[in-house]
């Protein structure tokens, strides 16, 4: 029993952390790649200067983009994989929740809506950062 206990206890604890870790990291791709991009295409290159001066770490995170999306992709993919695939079994097992338990209910619905919108910000990022650029001199070239 205290072995189940404690088996839900770090299961719960990693859930969490895949969960704020793939926020975090989405975020970062907003910030480092997507927003700067946005900001130059929209004409706002003052506001681009002003930003980096402020935030000068974004110029070494813009360098190696590569891997912030690959390790922000991965852990968004973790999310949903424990979101959709781990956290059910467990629930339907009855280690982490009470089948009565409301606020595990609105934990998971919240989870999912920041998932959800960790992935949508990594879309967009994903988007600006890498594949803006091409379409738009294709376009040009046409």
């Amino acid at each position: 029993m205290i072995d189940q206990l404690t088996n839900a206890d770090s299961t719960k604890n990693r859930s969490w952390v895949i969960g704020y870790l793939s926020l975090f990291t989405s975020l970062s791709t907003l910030l480092c790649c997507a927003l700067p991009s946005l900001l130059v295409l929209f004409g706002l290159g003052a506001s681009v200067a002003s930003f980096l001066s402020f935030m000068p770490w974004l110029v070494t995170l813009s360098h190696h983009k590569a891997w912030v999306f690959a390790i922000s992709g991965s852990l968004i993919l973790l999310g949903f994989v424990n979101t959709h695939a781990i956290a059910p079994r467990l629930k339907r097992g009855g280690d982490v929740c009470a089948a009565d338990d409301l606020s595990c209910d609105h934990a998971t619905k919240f989870s999912r809506y920041v998932l959800w919108i960790s992935a949508a910000i990594y879309i967009i990022g994903f988007f600006t950062a890498c594949l803006l650029g091409p379409i738009l001199s294709w376009m040009d070239r046409a």
